[in-house]
């Protein structure tokens, strides 16, 4: 039976559907993502490589297996952390604008880097952070992120309403950027100057140990959103139903923010900063699969958060040069038009 049981029955066949384009673009677009590049590689070569690396042209083999296939499948966890935590943010403060970024969650992770980084400048180089140890960087991100996820709670603890809650998050968020501002302030050049071309946002820089956090600490966030889904359903139609259905809300809120913390301050930790995704995506699942229900949801953004960063990363390297523009720019170029279309088309604009 599965999810299936929980939809009508005339709309099941264009779920199944959907679920199985968005699965193939998957496939295609991680596929393209490892063959196209500054070095265009012919796909029965690049797949042979793949599945037989002993035999392959050792060229092809270093350029798929050491820089190309972590990339790619930093992309897909980026996207899939991202939207997910965008999503339960959406979904807590029933607001289509709420996410990582506008909650200060994500603001807090860079905070924790950069007390990381810029605040032992005069001691290490960006090289030796990122050389610390897999767990150093995702660490400082973490602590950060909790820290504002904290404050968050200590304030939804004590006001109801969910409005006041996202500006004071905003707020939050403002105050880390202004810490993080003072600190480039005083660092020095060369720490600096990494620190900002970090903001911008980068795929290729996750190692294969980095990747291993990233693959588990993105697991652990999908596992705590999924044990959720009952509660982030309830919330869609306010705190006093989701109270009546016997909803622990304090305690629901922590669950998720723990979520939602982990999954955008481990991706800001590896990735840097990466904006947009966490807002649009939500959106556009909830068009294609016209559904608020997070059973469906989630699966949803998994796989399109996935595809759409996939196909930022294809853009972002500018296929046959030399040159890659930064992630971020892209995902904003890909995610703005998503929220305009949004606002022209006069939907609604809730998580319902």
């Amino acid at each position: 039976m599965g999810w299936s049981k929980y939809i009508p029955r005339e709309g099941r066949k264009g779920t199944s559907l959907l679920f199985t384009l968005l699965g193939a673009m998957l496939v295609l677009l991680f596929l393209a993502d490892i063959l196209i590049g500054s070095v265009l590689i012919p796909p029965g070569e690049g797949i042979r490589a793949l599945l037989f690396p002993s035999q392959a042209v050792e060229t092809t083999r270093i350029i798929l297996l050491d820089f190309r296939l972590p990339k790619a499948i930093t992309a897909v966890l980026t996207g899939i952390a991202l939207s997910v935590s965008g999503l339960q943010m959406q979904t807590v403060f029933r607001n289509p604008l709420a996410g990582p970024y506008v909650l200060g969650i994500s603001a807090g992770a860079s905070l924790g880097v950069a007390f990381f980084a810029l605040g032992f400048s005069s001691f290490l180089t960006w090289g030796t952070v990122s050389m610390t140890g897999t767990w150093s960087l995702a660490m400082a991100a973490w602590a950060g992120a909790f820290l504002v996820m904290i404050l968050v709670l200590f304030v939804s603890a004590r006001v109801n309403d969910n409005m006041t809650i996202l500006i004071l998050g905003i707020l939050f968020s403002s105050a880390a950027t202004a810490i993080v501002s003072i600190m480039q302030y005083f660092s020095s050049e060369s720490m600096l100057k990494s620190f900002i071309v970090w903001t911008m946002g980068s795929l290729g820089s996750v190692t294969m140990n980095q990747l291993t956090v990233l693959g588990l600490a993105t697991l652990l966030g999908i596992l705590l959103a999924l044990l959720k889904i009952k509660d982030l359903n309830a919330f869609l139609l306010g705190e006093t139903y989701a109270r009546s259905l016997g909803v622990n809300i304090i305690r629901s809120r922590l669950f998720i923010f723990f979520s939602a913390s982990l999954l955008a301050g481990t991706i800001t930790a590896f990735c840097g900063p990466i904006g947009f995704i966490g807002i649009a995506v939500p959106h556009l699942a909830r068009v294609f699969f016209r559904t608020a229900n997070h059973l469906i949801l989630i699966p949803a953004v998994i796989l399109t958060g996935a595809n759409i960063m996939l196909l930022s990363d294809i853009i972002s390297q500018l296929p046959g040069m030399q040159t890659t523009l930064p992630i971020n720019s892209v995902t904003a170029l890909l995610g703005i038009p998503v929220v305009v279309w949004m606002i022209l088309k006069n939907r609604k604009f809730s998580a319902v």
